[in-house]
C-alpha cells in the first residue's frame, strides 16, 4: 500500500502540479491590469500580448488570468521559448472579429509557437465563423480562413476544460508537438460548416485526447502524416465526419501514421465512423498499428471504412493507385446501428493491399434491424467472434 501511495503521489506531482498556483514562487498577470476590457467590443489583442510578454519573461512560473467577460481578440501569436511554465486560466470568452477579413491570411487566430510547459484551462473561444462560411458558400473572393487555436512546435502542453465554438476552419490544431494532453474539451459548430475539423493532429508524438465532445461540420478528429503514439478515449463524435486518419498521399514524400488508439467512444449521426482515407496516388506514407475498441455507433454512415480512392466531390481525382500501405489495424467490439446498408467498406489499394486487418466481435445492423452488408477490395486479414455484417476478408 505504501508503494502504491508513493506511485500515485508521483503521478499527481508529474501531471497535476502545473495547474496549481498556490506556490509563493509563482506570479499572476491579470489581463485587466494590461488594459483589456471585457466588453466584447474593445480590442484586447495588445493587452493580451503584453500579459504574455510579462509571463514569458518571468523566471517564476506564471499564470495569465482572464476574468469573466467577453474579449475581442484579433490574430495573436504567443511566441516562446519562455523562461518558465505558464498557465493561461480563462474564465471569460475570447471573441474573434465579426469581420472575417480582420484575421488576415495567416491561417491562425490564436497561435502558440515554440512554447514548452504551457497549460490552457477553461474558457470559451468564439471564432465567429458564420460570415466566413457564408463568403465561401457564395463563391466570392474570401480570405484563407483561420484555425481557432494552434500549437506549433510546442512540448508538454495541456488543454483542459476549453470550449470552442464556430471556428472559421479547424478548432484545435496540434502540429509538430510532443506530449500533449487534451481533456474535457467541447467543440461545437453547425453540421454543414465547411472544414471545421474539431481536433487536428499532425507531425506530433505522445498526444492524448480524452473526455471530449465534438459536434462539427468536418472530422471530429483528423489525423495527419507524422502522427505517432496518439491515444483517444471517451470521445463523443457527431455530427461530423468521424475520426479520420488522413487524408493521406497528398504528397509523394510523406511521413507515416502509427500507434493510434481509440477506445470507449460513441458516434452519433456522423457521416463516418472509423475512417482511414488516402488519395489514389503514389506515396511513401503508411498507416500501421491502429486499434479501435469498444465503439458504439448510433445511426452512423459508414461506421467502418478504409477509402484509398478518396476524392471528395469527384473533382481532381488522381485515378492512380494509392502508395499508402495500411496494415495492422484492429477493430474490436464495434457495435450499433449503421445509417447506410454497407456498414463495413474496405476499398484498399490494388498496388498496396491492406494487410493484417483484424475484426473481433463486430455487431453492426442497418436501420430497423435490416441486415447490413460489407464490401472488401484488396484486403487481407482475419476475424474472431461474431462478425456482423458477414465477413468479406480474405
Amino acid at each position: 500500500m505504501a508503494k502504491l501511495l508513493i506511485t500515485w503521489c508521483c503521478v499527481f506531482f508529474s501531471f497535476g502540479f502545473i495547474f496549481l498556483n498556490t506556490n509563493a514562487a509563482s506570479v499572476t498577470y491579470n489581463v485587466l491590469s494590461f488594459g483589456a476590457k471585457p466588453d466584447g467590443n474593445s480590442d484586447a489583442t495588445q493587452p493580451f500580448l503584453k500579459a504574455w510578454v510579462a509571463a514569458c519573461s518571468s523566471v517564476k512560473s506564471a499564470t495569465i488570468y482572464v476574468p469573466s467577460g467577453r474579449y475581442l481578440i484579433k490574430a495573436a501569436t504567443f511566441r516562446g521559448p519562455c523562461k518558465n511554465k505558464i498557465i493561461v486560466k480563462i474564465d471569460g470568452t475570447l471573441v474573434a472579429p465579426s469581420d472575417y477579413y480582420a484575421l488576415g491570411n495567416s491561417g491562425y487566430w490564436i497561435l502558440f509557437i515554440k512554447v514548452n510547459w504551457i497549460t490552457v484551462v477553461g474558457g470559451t473561444l468564439d471564432g465567429n465563423g458564420d460570415g466566413f462560411w457564408a463568403c465561401r458558400k457564395s463563391g466570392k473572393n474570401c480570405p484563407v480562413g483561420a484555425r481557432s487555436i494552434t500549437f506549433n512546435w510546442a512540448n508538454d502542453v495541456v488543454v483542459k476544460g476549453l470550449t470552442s465554438i464556430n471556428s472559421q476552419l479547424m478548432h484545435l490544431v496540434i502540429n509538430s508537438c510532443k506530449n500533449v494532453m487534451v481533456k474535457n474539451v467541447r467543440i461545437i459548430a453547425p453540421d454543414l460548416s465547411p472544414n471545421t475539423d474539431g481536433i487536428h493532429v499532425q507531425s506530433s508524438t505522445g498526444v492524448t485526447i480524452t473526455g471530449t465532445s465534438i459536434k462539427t461540420g468536418d472530422d471530429c478528429v483528423s489525423i495527419g502524416p507524422g502522427t505517432r503514439n496518439l491515444w483517444m478515449e471517451k470521445i463523443q463524435c457527431g455530427p461530423g465526419h468521424g475520426v479520420s486518419i488522413g487524408s493521406l498521399a497528398r504528397d509523394y514524400n510523406e511521413d507515416g501514421v502509427q500507434n493510434v488508439t481509440l477506445i470507449n467512444s460513441v458516434f452519433t449521426g456522423s457521416d463516418n465512423g472509423l475512417r482511414i482515407k488516402s488519395w489514389a496516388r503514389d506515396s511513401t506514407g503508411f498507416v500501421t498499428n491502429i486499434n479501435y475498441q469498444n465503439i458504439m455507433m448510433k445511426n452512423v454512415d459508414n461506421p467502418i471504412i478504409i477509402d484509398q480512392n478518396y476524392c471528395p466531390n469527384n473533382q481532381g481525382c488522381p485515378r492512380q493507385s494509392s502508395g499508402i500501405k495500411v496494415n495492422q489495424v484492429t477493430y474490436q467490439n464495434i457495435f450499433g446501428i449503421s445509417a447506410t446498408q454497407v456498414a463495413m467498406r474496405f476499398d484498399c489499394s490494388p498496388s498496396n493491399p491492406c494487410s493484417g486487418i483484424k475484426l473481433r466481435d463486430i455487431k453492426l445492423t442497418y436501420l430497423n434491424n435490416i441486415k447490413a452488408q460489407s464490401i472488401c477490395n484488396n484486403i487481407r486479414g482475419n476475424t474472431g467472434g461474431v462478425i456482423l455484417p458477414a465477413n468479406c476478408l480474405l
